[in-house]
C-alpha cells in the first residue's frame, strides 16, 4: 500500500501496513498545505466542532498540535485537560482517520513559545484583533483596520503574543476507515499508535 494523498489504495495487507499509512499521512499533513489532512475537523466536549490547521505530529508522545486564541470559547472548554476528537478525511484516497484523545491548552510554556517564535507576523497578527465571537454591527475580520490585509512590524505584533496558544491532543485511539465499493476496511489503535492494542473490526 502506498500511501498518497489524492490516490486510490489497494487494501491493506495488515495492522502494521495501517499504522505506516495513519503516519504517513498525518506526517504529510503537517508539512504539505495542500494535502487533504491539513485541516482536519476538530470537536470538545461541548459538541462543537470547527476546521483548524494541524501544526506538528509527534509520533513518539502520540500527540497533534494546533493554534489558538486563548479567548475562544474552545480554550475554555479544554482548559488543562479535556476530551477531544480529530477527524481527518482524503477524499481521493478514500481514506478517514478518527482520534479521540485529551486535549490541554498551552499559553505559558516551552512549546506555545516555540510554536510563537515559528509563525510570522502575517499569521500572528490574527491575535492581535478582537477575540474570537465577539460581537460587530458589520462584516468583520476583527483585525484593527491599519493591520487589514497588512504584515505587522515586531513591535506592532508585540501584544499579540498573550493572546496566542496551543491545543495540544494526546491521541489515545485512532480509528482508520478504508472506502471501497469492494467492501470497506477499518481498524482501531487503542493506546500509543506504537505497541498498541491494534484490532480489525466490522465498518
Amino acid at each position: 500500500m502506498t500511501p498518497k494523498a489524492g490516490a486510490m489504495l489497494e487494501p491493506p495487507k495488515s495492522l502494521e501496513d495501517v499504522r505506516l499509512d495513519i503516519a504517513t499521512r498525518l506526517n504529510r499533513a503537517v508539512k504539505d498545505r495542500r494535502s487533504p489532512m491539513h485541516t482536519p475537523a476538530v470537536a470538545t466536549a461541548d459538541a462543537d466542532i470547527r476546521i483548524m490547521v494541524l501544526r506538528a505530529y509527534d509520533r513518539e508522545t502520540q500527540s497533534l498540535r494546533f493554534h489558538t486564541d486563548i479567548r475562544a470559547p474552545k480554550s475554555r472548554v479544554i482548559g488543562d485537560g479535556a476530551p477531544v476528537g480529530v477527524l481527518f478525511y482524503d477524499k481521493g484516497a478514500k481514506i478517514q482517520i478518527r482520534c479521540r484523545g485529551e486535549g490541554r491548552i498551552e499559553q505559558d510554556s516551552e512549546i506555545a513559545d516555540a510554536a510563537w517564535a515559528s509563525s510570522t507576523n502575517f499569521a500572528r497578527r490574527c491575535y492581535l484583533g478582537d477575540g474570537p465571537g465577539a460581537p460587530s454591527e458589520a462584516a468583520t475580520s476583527g483585525l484593527p483596520p491599519e493591520l487589514e490585509g497588512v504584515q505587522p512590524e515586531d513591535d506592532q505584533i508585540l501584544p499579540a503574543r498573550e493572546n496566542f496558544a496551543v491545543l495540544l491532543v494526546k491521541v489515545e485511539q485512532f480509528d482508520w476507515l478504508f472506502l471501497a465499493h469492494t467492501g470497506h476496511m477499518r481498524a482501531q489503535f487503542q493506546g500509543p499508535l506504537d505497541g498498541a492494542t491494534a484490532r480489525w473490526v466490522a465498518p
